[in-house]
């Protein structure tokens, strides 16, 4: 697997930053989405965050949060929370795109950032934030048996995903859905222009106009 054809291909689909200036004024916040490769395939890496959290508790989400006033942009945001929750440190990541910004239900504005990393980088869980790390092969999120729904059948595309992920050195179930759902199938249908043996039934290019039209319709909504 060649990393600058990788890197090349993520590039195109790296638009964030322009939406983010067509877009009102919200509260912001930033995922990291990183991936790496392990026995020649793609995966990435999620969090379990703490039942203790006010918001999304128990949930399993990409490394992320609010931006804080300290943060010099969406890419500063999530390398920051990144280092907090799991002890990833900002300069052990190859950040190659911004993907299109998500209005959540709550009006808060989040842009996933996808970056590299190695695939010898151990996590530190900050027990504060976060109950669990663990990695998902990307080609889970290309397989009928693993998910429940389809993106192209909602209007609102992000609450109809449902993916089921068993860690097989743990044994620990996760349930993986919303936001983060929606996230790991576009980054798992880009992925697919370099690995053209996954199939996830939709192309990254038709996911980027849903996720246009959800963004347009909850900002009519502002």
């Amino acid at each position: 697997m060649k990393m600058a054809t990788i890197y090349t291909v993520f590039k195109h689909f790296d638009e964030g930053k322009d939406k983010l200036m067509e877009l009102p004024a919200l509260n912001k916040a930033s995922v990291l989405v990183p991936l790496f490769v392990r026995s020649g395939k793609l995966h990435t890496l999620m969090t379990l965050r703490s039942e203790e959290l006010r918001t999304s508790g128990g949930e399993v989400c990409f490394p992320g949060g609010k931006q804080e006033p300290g943060d010099k942009d969406e890419v500063d945001t999530a390398l920051r929370e990144a280092e907090e929750e799991i002890g990833l440190l900002p300069a052990d990541v190859h950040v190659v795109c911004t993907l299109q910004p998500i209005i959540t239900k709550n009006k808060v504005l989040v842009t996933p950032v996808v970056g590299f990393i190695q695939d010898s980088f151990r996590t530190r869980p900050n027990p504060a934030e976060v109950s669990a790390a663990f990695t998902v092969p990307l080609d889970l999120f290309t397989l009928d048996k693993d998910h429940l729904g389809d993106p192209r059948a909602a209007q609102a595309p992000t609450p109809s995903l449902s993916f089921h992920f068993t860690d097989p050195h743990t044994g620990a179930k996760y349930h993986i859905w919303g936001l983060t759902a929606m996230v790991a199938l576009l980054v798992a249908a880009i992925a697919r222009k370099t690995t053209p043996e996954l199939d996830v039934g939709v192309r990254a290019e038709e996911l980027q106009v849903m996720l246009t039209r959800l963004l347009e319709e909850r900002r009519s909504k502002l």
